[in-house]
């Protein structure tokens, strides 16, 4: 999973710069087909997993 910032490059360099895909992804590392996906997602965030173990402050977190 690609943070936020990197996929506001992406966005910004595939509709203000016009750059292909491919160019893209030689710049950024990723693989065409993520930066594809990326780019059809619209203008979805990225959604993480919500965390699983519990944190020490929990018991005093009222």
């Amino acid at each position: 999973m690609i943070d936020v910032a990197t996929l506001s490059v992406i966005r910004r360099w595939a509709l203000r710069e016009q750059l292909s895909i491919r160019e893209i992804a030689r710049r950024t590392g990723l693989s065409r087909n993520t930066i594809r996906k990326y780019l059809r997602s619209g203008d979805q965030e990225p959604t993480y997993a919500k965390r699983a173990s519990k944190s020490r402050l929990d018991p005093f977190a009222e």
